[in-house]
């Protein structure tokens, strides 16, 4: 295999074909992880409008749509930093295979099951938490396989192209899938989603490996420590961490619970949600192809500025906006979320050692994500305690604080895009006395 070498952690990036100029410093790897992605990200999408109508169809109660999606949840919260481990120590290509394929056989069992009109619900939390232990060993080796597969020139472009195919597969895929769901039925939207899975399988498949696994020097547990501290090792990184582990909080809240609630209640009901669902789902994808040519130098700074767009919807439905404004506050969260999300992807890619990718990755995904459930759980408490108003004035208070503290810390504000010839600023050992 043709290799270039990346000089930051002198490993083997694949050398582009060239036949297409357009896209000529896409890799093999990334050009099947991105497609791969799309396919997926197409089923999933869908899978989980059609088990809430699967419950709700088998006479299940709104409350046991919440046990099915927590049993999703439980294990990739409990199995996230395993499947970075893994992922750190085998061929991720490998990993993702054999997540997909897992996840891919526990859906089509769904499927089936629901199909025949017969299945319990004990059923459907065991294969509910059979694809949320599929996705936590997926995630991290994804993460790692695409940072991987991006020479570091290029990072951006290719970082905001994967992002505009993963966003516009969720968007198409939900718009399918409850389609799909209206016209045919759950059991045969599940059965797709698990077509989608086997597929993407077979393409991860023809993945080459980009390194050898890491020798193993100690165990599991070993790996993990050496993963968390590389996390503490760099402020930047834990503190918007944290940052995200209470925003995201905030934001499904307000996506879940305070939006469709309002929406329902003055804006005409599910369709108005859905139209600024859209909205954001536009921002997302638009941006897209800004990030692509866009190299801001303060990769932080400027995310960090996208960020402070993810409280204008609880804003809006705070101040009882019309439902036109309701759409353009959802659109520019769309955007500040793809404005963040490609420079974080950026640097994490820059500052963090090839061989800690999926580590750290995972890391990053449970520490961003844990509050999550909690947040979407009080969402109604507080609503009932706040008022609705009150609630989402609280949402956005919440987010535009939070942007604002993380710029206080020097290192978000300062961590720049080095060019391909910059060495690397070791963190982890101390720099030796002159």
């Amino acid at each position: 295999m043709d290799t270039c070498t990346d000089p930051r952690h002198s490993r083997q990036v694949p050398t582009p074909h060239p036949h297409s100029r357009r896209f000529a410093w896409a890799s093999r790897n990334f050009r099947i992880q991105t497609a791969a992605t799309v396919i997926s990200g197409l089923g999933n999408a869908g899978a989980p409008i059609a088990t809430a109508f699967a419950v709700l169809g088998n006479g299940g109660t709104t409350a046991e749509v919440g046990y099915v999606t927590a049993a999703r949840l439980l294990p990739t919260v409990l199995l996230l930093l395993v499947g970075g481990a893994l992922a750190d120590r085998m061929p991720r290509h490998l990993i993702m295979v054999a997540a997909n394929l897992f996840s891919g056989v526990s859906q089509a069992v769904l499927a089936a099951l629901v199909l025949t009109g017969d299945i319990k619900l004990w059923q459907m939390l065991v294969l509910s938490a059979a694809g949320g232990a599929g996705y936590a060993l997926y995630s991290p080796a994804s993460g790692g396989m695409i940072m991987q597969a991006v020479p570091q020139e290029h990072a951006a472009r290719a970082f905001a192209v994967f992002r505009m195919g993963l966003n516009a597969s969720q968007i198409g895929g939900a718009a399918l899938g409850g389609a799909l769901t209206a016209a045919v039925g759950p059991g045969w939207v599940l059965a797709l989603d698990a077509l989608c899975f086997l597929i993407a399988a077979a393409l991860r498949f023809f993945l080459e490996p980009e390194r050898a696994p890491s020798p193993s020097g100690g165990g599991m547990l070993r790996d993990l420590r050496e993963g968390w501290r590389e996390v503490v090792a760099r402020r930047w990184l834990w503190v918007i961490v944290l940052q995200f582990s209470v925003l995201v909080a905030c934001v499904n809240a307000v996506e879940s619970v305070y939006g469709p609630a309002v929406a329902d209640a003055r804006l005409g009901g599910a369709g108005a949600w859905g139209l600024a669902m859209a909205a954001y789902g536009v921002g997302l994808v638009a941006t897209g192809a800004l990030m692509a040519r866009w190299r801001p130098r303060r990769i932080l700074l400027i995310g960090n500025w996208g960020v402070f767009l993810f409280g204008v919807p609880a804003l809006a439905l705070a101040a009882e906006v019309p439902l036109p404004l309701l759409v353009v506050a959802m659109f520019l969260s769309g955007v500040g979320v793809t404005v963040f999300g490609v420079n974080w992807m950026v640097a994490l890619q820059q500052e963090i050692p090839e061989e800690m990718f999926s580590r750290v990755t995972a890391y990053d995904e449970l520490g961003s994500y844990s509050l999550a459930p909690v947040g979407t759980a009080l969402a109604g408490p507080a609503a009932v305690a706040l008022g609705m108003s009150g609630a989402l004035w609280a949402c956005a208070v919440v987010c535009l604080v939070l942007s604002a503290v993380v710029l206080l810390d020097p290192q978000v504000r300062r961590l720049s895009r080095r060019s391909t010839t910059d060495a690397p600023v070791p963190v982890t050992e101390p720099a030796p006395t002159p």
